[in-house]
C-alpha cells in the first residue's frame, strides 16, 4: 500500500541528488511519521524514542507511548509521478516498472529517474522543486482481462500489448488516469493506443487485437510544503531505530 513517508522519501531523494548526499533513510522518515501523527492526534510533543514531553504545551513526567513499529517493505512494482501543483497538477514526470522492486532503492531510483529521465519533459531543477508535488503508486493483482473492456474505471490501471506494422507496441495507464482525464472507456482505449504509437482511425481500433492486463494500485501524494515539514523534523531529531 502506497504511504505519504514513500512520497517524500522521494522528494528527499531527488533534494539529495541536487545537494549530493545520501538521502534519509526510508525508515527514519517513515519513524517521524508517525511521531507527527501522534502529536497532531492527541495534541502532545514527543522526543525520538517516543516519550512524551508536554501535553497540551505543558511539561509532563516523561512516559512512553508505543508508537508503530517500521512498516514491512515488501518488493512491489511502482510508479513515481512528478506533478507541477500551481498548473492544476501538470505532469512533469512519470516513470516506474512492473518489475517487483526493493522499496527504498527504488523509489530511489525511479524518483530520479522519473525527475531527470523522462524525455516527455525538461528534466526538473532545483529550483522547480517548491511548485512540486510527488506521488508513488504501488502496483498489485495483476491479471489478464478477459477481454477490453474488462475492467473498472477508477479500480483498474492497464497494460496493453499488440502487434501493429510488424511491431509490437505497448503502453500503460495507471488507475487514476481516466478519472481524472474524464475519459470514456473506448476513449482510454483509444488514448492508451495512440501512447504506445498507434496511428490508425479512430474508428477501427477494435480491429487491432489487444492483450489487456488489468491491476490495481493505491496511491499517495505530498506537496513540498508537506516534505519540508518533515524534513525539518527528521533532522532536527534524533531518531534511534
Amino acid at each position: 500500500m502506497a504511504e505519504a513517508f514513500h512520497s517524500l522519501y522521494c522528494f528527499d531523494s531527488l533534494v539529495a541528488h541536487f545537494e549530493k548526499r545520501k538521502p534519509i533513510p526510508l525508515q527514519t522518515i517513515d519513524r517521524v511519521c508517525s511521531i507527527m501523527l501522534y502529536e497532531e492526534e492527541f495534541d502532545t510533543k514527543l522526543g525520538p524514542d517516543g516519550q512524551v514531553l508536554a501535553v497540551n504545551g505543558a511539561p509532563v513526567e516523561p512516559q512512553i507511548v508505543e508508537l508503530p513499529k517500521p512498516k514491512k517493505l515488501p518488493n512491489s512494482p511502482l510508479f513515481v509521478t512528478w506533478n507541477k501543483e500551481s498548473s492544476q497538477h501538470k505532469l512533469r514526470g512519470c516513470i516506474g516498472t512492473f518489475e517487483p522492486q526493493a522499496l527504498e532503492s527504488g523509489l530511489q531510483q525511479y524518483a530520479l529517474t522519473a525527475a531527470l529521465e523522462d524525455t516527455r519533459f525538461n528534466p526538473i531543477r532545483a529550483r522547480d522543486l517548491p511548485d512540486l508535488s510527488c506521488a508513488v503508486s504501488i502496483l498489485t493483482d495483476f491479471e489478464p482481462a478477459e477481454h477490453s473492456m474488462d475492467w473498472e474505471h477508477g479500480i483498474h490501471g492497464l497494460r496493453i500489448s499488440f502487434v501493429y506494422h510488424g511491431r509490437r507496441l505497448g503502453a500503460t495507464y495507471l488507475p487514476d488516469v481516466p478519472v481524472e482525464q474524464g475519459w470514456t472507456k473506448e476513449e482510454t482505449l483509444i488514448s492508451l493506443m495512440r501512447k504506445a504509437g498507434w496511428s490508425g482511425r479512430e474508428s477501427e481500433w477494435k480491429k487491432v487485437e489487444l492483450d489487456v492486463t488489468r491491476y490495481k494500485g493505491t496511491k499517495a501524494s505530498v506537496t513540498w510544503e508537506q516534505y519540508r515539514r518533515v524534513v525539518e523534523r527528521c533532522l532536527t531529531i534524533e531518531v534511534r531505530n
